[in-house]
């Protein structure tokens, strides 16, 4: 009998996404004995409510991204909202139930604290002997994430591990594997190919500009900046799901002095970062470890209050990142990496030693273990 294994993450196309995805990929390449089922947890249970959720997010984060940052991972908050997360796991309760027992899974992988502390809570209040996985995509272990209920935590890196011991969870349970990415940022690329194929000259550097899945940031004002230089380098730019900020990018192709290749939602980033001199970057921690596999330079712009701030405050204290303070410096400071080769040899250094680009595979690798 094959071994089935329920995944769940938030939000199609997000860094939990990505990462529930690269696990499922891990788990068949470890093992023909396996089924996996793949679901959008707010979709699945109420997908009215993840209209609402994820467009409060987007207006919330575009327009007081202060105020997320309050919410996000606040004690005080965490204690007065969990009346509302008891009533909403309530109501999905039954959904949740016809999940598990239709599928029957052997367990449950989590890549986000909803799923996981609605599985977390079923299992309580059901009784049930049912191994929950709870994975970190961020260096931000927050408040939402502790659970008794959790039978191992898979987290980015030892200091989390630390963080997470402190707010009660024993080390037992805790596995240092790094965030899961796909296994082809492992692979080693053919970078001739990739440039001729994108129609870059090889012989040039070229910078990446991300926005992440929603292509939010100052990516207008980072590019016009990048323009304002006089080093001869190419620009990549990857927008996401924004359409408008796509529309406006592509209006910029014929007007640029530099050449410029603009792309909206992508799956092949392990190409764009294989050629890649320098990423800019919103600091998401799918990127952040995808870029580390890579062994590229990192500049943070413009990190959101929440998980993107704390991500940052990681990566500045360990020395892996550039932060650009403004976007109107976006220039100056890729312009002097450029002429500063020993600064960005170190960089990308810095990036390959904090690289752990079989975590998926780690992490594939216990769970199958622990239901053989």
């Amino acid at each position: 009998m094959k071994k089935k294994i329920l995944l769940m993450y938030i939000s199609n196309n997000s860094g939990h996404h990505k990462a529930s995805l690269a696990i499922e990929k891990a788990l068949h390449q470890r093992s023909a004995n396996v089924e996996t089922m793949n679901v959008n947890s707010f979709n699945y249970t109420n997908p009215v409510l993840e209209k609402i959720i994820n467009t409060t997010y987007m207006s919330v984060i575009r327009r007081k991204p202060e105020f997320w940052g309050y919410l996000y991972d606040n004690p005080e908050i965490v204690k007065k909202t969990q009346r509302l997360r008891d009533g909403i796991h309530k109501h999905n309760a039954e959904k949740l139930s016809n999940l598990i027992n239709s599928f029957s899974p052997h367990a449950v992988v989590c890549t986000q604290a909803f799923p996981c502390g609605m599985v977390a809570d079923y299992k309580k209040k059901q009784n049930l002997q049912l191994p929950l996985f709870g994975v970190l995509t961020d260096y931000a272990p927050h408040a939402y994430w502790i659970y008794d209920n959790v039978d191992a935590y898979f987290v980015p890196s030892k200091e989390i591990a630390t963080k997470l011991t402190s707010n009660g969870i024993l080390s037992d349970r805790i596995m240092d594997t790094g965030i899961p990415i796909d296994s082809m940022f492992n692979d080693s690329k053919d970078k001739a190919h990739i440039f001729r194929t994108l129609g870059l000259d090889a012989s040039k550097p070229v910078v990446l500009l991300m926005g992440g899945s929603q292509g939010v940031g100052p990516l207008k004002e980072a590019f016009t900046s990048l323009l304002r230089t006089k080093t001869d380098f190419q620009v990549i730019v990857v927008v996401g799901n924004n359409k408008a900020m796509h529309r406006w990018f592509n209006k910029q192709i014929k007007k640029s002095r530099k050449k410029l290749i603009v792309y909206s939602y992508v799956d092949f980033v392990a190409d764009l970062m294989e050629i890649a001199t320098i990423l800019i970057s919103k600091p998401g921690g799918i990127t952040i470890a995808e870029a580390f596999a890579k062994g590229l330079p990192i500049c943070i712009i413009k990190p959101i209050p929440g998980q993107e701030q704390m991500n940052t405050d990681y990566l500045l204290a360990n020395n892996v990142a550039v932060k650009i303070e403004q976007p109107s410096n976006t220039g100056i400071i890729v312009e002097e990496l450029l002429y500063n080769r020993g600064k960005l040899n170190e960089l990308c250094r810095k990036a390959r030693s904090y690289a752990k680009p079989d975590s998926a595979d780690a992490i594939a690798s216990t769970i199958l273990n622990s239901i053989s």
